[in-house]
């Protein structure tokens, strides 16, 4: 298993950018999918984005896509979310998430492990 630490979350402005890290202990970190979920006051965790263990293969949510991108560094394990043209509607906590078997999923209970989350607001 891996442990997941989120960082880089912060208040800006409308149209601002923000690069989340997320940084995972342990060595199979390498072998795993990686998500980025995001979740609002009183809203479900919702998808965001997802990279496949080689970085290969991502997938995006509608209302990202454009704006985010989702990379990895296998030798530094950690993955990121590139935020461009930061919304109001984008203020959430954001978690990542590691999938075990790298099947690229985007339904949160696909993936095993989670991280305690890092705030990001974007003011008007």
């Amino acid at each position: 298993q891996v442990q997941l630490v989120e960082s880089g979350g912060g208040l800006v402005q409308a149209g601002d950018s923000l690069r989340l890290s997320c940084a995972a202990s342990g060595r199979a970190f390498s072998y795993y999918a990686m998500g980025w979920f995001r979740q609002a006051p009183g809203k479900e965790r919702e998808f965001v984005a997802v990279i496949s263990a080689s970085g290969a293969i991502t997938r995006y949510v509608d209302s990202v896509k454009g704006r985010f991108t989702i990379s990895r560094d296998n030798a530094r394990n950690t993955v990121f979310l590139q935020m461009n043209s930061l919304k109001p509607e984008d203020t959430a906590v954001y978690y990542c998430a590691a999938d075990q078997q790298d099947q690229v999923p985007t339904f949160r209970w696909d993936f095993e492990m989670w991280g305690q989350g890092t705030q990001v607001t974007v003011s008007s």
